[in-house]
């Protein structure tokens, strides 16, 4: 494990006909009328798959899940009307968010994001304790000496935290986190197990 260099969180969108302005209301639907509601989602194991069932999960919500083989095609089925609700890469609903073809109710990180200036995170905003979201990190061979892993993660992190770069993966939509080994590994560990657990108890496979 070398670094986690970038994330990008999820965001809780809509189509604006649906009566939910906040992840609280949206929930309080969702309970009201349990498998009555879709959303959707790309490839099984996607972000934003997993995301959206772990927001089911946690929230004991009964939301169908529409399958679709891409990301890009759902979202214009959700700016179309025909599905409820994504959890799509903050990236890709930004401008519709904009034009206002898509409600956005929240973003998946932990605390609030830059990315998306005035939409509070879900886990302040009826679901303590929910984070998700894309993380792309750089891994080296298991057997790689730790003096090598560490000049490496110091080359890497001088170079994404430069303010030009940071603002080019701003701009496509991620944020720079340029976290140490260690760091990576914590947060590989955790997700693992928050993941791993999911998984199993939602039954997700191919």
């Amino acid at each position: 494990m070398v670094t986690l260099t970038v994330n990008s969180p999820n965001v809780v969108a809509v189509h604006p006909s649906l009566a939910a302005g906040s992840v609280k209301e949206l929930i309080a639907l969702a309970k009201s009328k349990p498998g009555q509601l879709n959303y959707a989602s790309g490839s099984t194991g996607s972000s934003n798959h997993l995301a959206a069932e772990l927001f089911s999960s946690m929230a004991g919500v009964n939301i169908v899940r529409i399958t679709y083989k891409g990301a890009g095609a759902a979202l214009n089925d959700l700016i179309a009307g025909q599905i409820q609700l994504m959890l799509p890469n903050a990236a890709a609903v930004i401008p519709h968010v904009k034009t206002g073809r898509i409600r956005a109710l929240a973003v998946t990180s932990l605390r609030p994001s830059a990315l998306m200036p005035g939409f509070p995170a879900v886990a302040e905003s009826g679901l303590p304790g929910y984070e998700s979201g894309s993380i792309l990190s750089v891994f080296a061979p298991g057997k790689t000496l730790a003096a090598l892993i560490n000049h490496i993660n110091r080359e890497i992190v001088q170079v994404i935290s430069r303010p030009d770069v940071k603002e080019k993966f701003f701009s496509a939509g991620s944020e720079v986190i340029a976290s140490s080994p260690n760091e990576l590994d914590a947060v590989r560990k955790s997700d693992m197990a928050k993941l791993g657990k999911l998984i199993r108890d939602v039954g997700i496979r191919e």
